[in-house]
């Protein structure tokens, strides 16, 4: 099994779903993006797609 280094921002989640909601829309609000940027990154966690890096938050 290869190992890649992938860095999530869930800004960029949020911002990705404010784009892709519009298009069908929706108006979220910026607290319903953050939650669901938070939800998204917490699915990818659950699923082992990424793993949170402790070491880093911790600098």
């Amino acid at each position: 099994m290869r190992e890649i280094e992938v860095f999530i921002d869930t800004e960029e989640i949020a911002e990705f779903f404010y784009q892709e909601l519009m298009e069908r829309g929706y108006v979220p609000s910026e607290e319903e993006l953050e939650e669901i940027a938070d939800i998204t990154f917490e699915y990818l966690i659950s699923k082992s797609i990424i793993a949170e890096d402790w070491e880093e938050e911790n600098l």
